[in-house]
């Protein structure tokens, strides 16, 4: 089935929840004019149903292939991948001295957002790229931003992050890649890398001329665990005296994963120094990974996040479509015996209503993220706080409602959904990854109730839970909603919640904040478009009202149940020993 950009929608969440109009009153986003955030939505929106969406579902049905180190792509996606540069849309935010358009961090998300509606698995080529960016444009000497950024921006090179290694895991402390110090000789002053990294996205590929790796390794007698980590560009080519790829680096793709889905994306095991000639350069600093590394992960993070956007509005727009075409049954109650399109019956359309109103709130809540990454970039005062805040909540609650959406699409075809011809599967398939990496949803919970729960001495948090009750004032279940969020954060934060009993509750309270934030925002809607809509008729207003009541007045009332598990404490988890509970 075709794929339309949600254009309307996106522009009015941008000029109501990022409040676009704000951004583009400073100097440093003074593009941001309303005619080019227009031109952005629209262009980016005919691009991605007429170059991604059509190769959508060869890129799942062939995906990558690898063969003696080499990865190709499907028919189609290079010369797409081509146009996706010329077009500029890689470089929306990126730095205007290094060739970029420096626009808000919110409109490349949103190009991230329609290209990953239009195809999941492609998308995550640039979204990588644009983590690697960010890293050496934060923490790269100016000779290495020079060398590097002006072709990645563009688009023209790739980025990856390799952080994973087999033994390791999420605990990225016990990696054991080691970069040795070279004293002699042209590479004098970089390091030979060694190691093996798994889980590379698009660490290998036929798009580009060139990739730029940033590796995690060990330096010669570094600390144990995450102290003594250290980050490294490592080029698939070395670059020549004049910048272009010039000899191969010892760097190979061992092989890549058969995964559930993402066929499309080439998830690569890499192998650094095989030969024992792998040169990479350290950036940020010796022992400095990790703060690179978070630099990378933070934005990543966040445009994890905009892939739940992504698979629950491609899964809802094929749900929708499907159940307005598919003819069964008469309608019950009707007092006619005529068949009709399943969208009457009333659980086929509690299932569209639902899905459309989770992929919304998950919207908001995403550009809500992204603008105050950008008021942090603007030096707003309390938008860094935010931003970090948000962001276990949009990765954790938007890749949850990505999954969620995507199986009621599969539900809504019935047993045709169940079927791969119809394509409903694949979405299911490509969203069950989101809530894996970058940092599980889990590791999300986690982080919120231990680094965030504290952050400004808990002032943030509290603030946020402050702004979400000012706008409950008329609405009980998302007033009690807050309440009972602001009644869990008080209990973890104080002295009778043990780390254990934070933990326990981590998932259920991040659960129960995301969605009292996303209520604050469905509510901001509604008010709008009520008002918007006063002496008028207008079916895209008229449609915002119902799907913003439907989440305040269904989704909202459900968190509350969260509570008790939120606050039920570790106690009932570690009754069983281990070998009880693997029984």
């Amino acid at each position: 089935m075709s794929f339309t950009a949600p254009s309307r929608e996106q522009n009015f969440v941008l000029k109501h929840i990022a409040n676009i109009g704000a951004l583009a009153e400073h100097e440093r986003f003074a593009g941001a004019s309303d005619d080019m955030v227009e031109a952005i939505v629209e262009g980016i929106g005919q691009f991605a149903a007429g170059e991604f969406a059509p190769i959508n579902r060869i890129g799942d049905t062939v995906g990558a292939q690898w063969k003696d180190g080499a990865v190709t792509l499907p028919d189609g996606f290079k010369q797409a991948y081509d146009q996706f540069v010329e077009g500029g849309w890689a470089s929306i935010d990126g730095p205007e001295e290094f060739g970029g358009q420096a626009l808000p961090y919110s409109l490349s998300a949103l190009v991230l957002e329609t290209c990953g509606a239009a195809n999941f698995a492609f998308t995550l080529c640039p979204m990588l790229s644009f983590g690697a960016v960010e890293a050496i444009h934060a923490h790269g000497s100016d000779e290495q931003k020079a060398a590097y950024l002006p072709k990645m921006i563009s688009g023209e090179w790739t980025g990856t992050m390799n952080l994973t290694e087999p033994q390791a895991g999420s605990d990225v402390g016990a990696l054991r890649a080691t970069a040795e110090p070279i004293t002699q000789g042209e590479h004098a002053g970089k390091y030979k890398i060694k190691g093996q990294k798994i889980f590379i996205t698009f660490g290998q590929h036929d798009l580009t001329d060139n990739i730029i790796h940033l590796v995690l390794a060990r330096t010669p007698g570094a600390p144990e665990g995450t102290r003594g980590i250290s980050l490294f560009i490592v080029p698939k080519y070395h670059l020549d005296p004049d910048g272009n790829p010039g000899a191969a680096n010892d760097v190979s793709c061992v092989s890549i994963e058969h995964k559930l889905g993402i066929h499309a994306s080439p998830t690569c095991v890499m192998a650094y120094g095989e030969n024992g000639e792998c040169i990479g350069e350290m950036i940020g600093g010796e022992f400095g990974g990790m703060k690179a590394m978070f630099t990378m992960m933070n934005n990543a993070r966040i445009n994890v996040g905009s892939q739940g956007v992504q698979i629950a509005e491609r899964a809802m727009q094929q749900a929708t479509q499907y159940a307005n075409d598919r003819v069964q049954s008469a309608r019950a109650g009707s007092g006619s015996k005529e068949p009709v399109a399943i969208i009457e019956h009333p659980d086929v359309r509690r299932m569209i209503l639902r899905s459309k109103a989770l992929t919304q709130a998950a919207r908001a809540l995403l550009y809500y993220a992204t603008s105050h990454v950008d008021g942090a970039t603007l030096g707003i005062e309390g938008a860094k706080s935010r931003a970090e805040i948000l962001t276990p909540l949009i990765k954790g609650y938007g890749t949850d409602i990505g999954n969620e959406v995507a199986s009621i699409g599969v539900q809504v075809h019935g047993g045709m959904g169940f079927i791969e011809e119809t394509g409903a599967a694949q979405y299911y398939r490509d969203a069950r990854i989101a809530p894996i990496y970058e940092g599980t949803n889990g590791i999300q919970a986690a982080d919120l109730v231990g680094r965030k729960l504290g952050l400004d001495g808990g002032d943030a948090l509290m603030a946020l839970i402050s702004d979400i009750k000012a706008e409950a004032q008329d609405e009980d279940a998302l007033m009690a909603l807050a309440l009972a969020a602001e009644e869990v954060a008080r209990w973890m934060a104080g002295g009778d919640a043990s780390i254990d009993d934070r933990l326990a509750g981590s998932y259920p309270f991040m659960t129960m904040l995301a969605t009292a934030t996303c209520g604050m925002l469905m509510k901001k809607q509604n008010r709008i478009a009520e008002a918007e809509l006063a002496g008028g008729d207008d079916a895209f207003l008229k449609a915002k009202l119902v799907t913003t009541r439907y989440y305040l007045d269904h989704l909202v009332p459900e968190a509350m149940g969260l509570k008790a598990a939120a606050m039920a404490g570790a106690d009932i988890l570690y009754r069983l020993d281990r070998e009880e509970l693997a029984l």
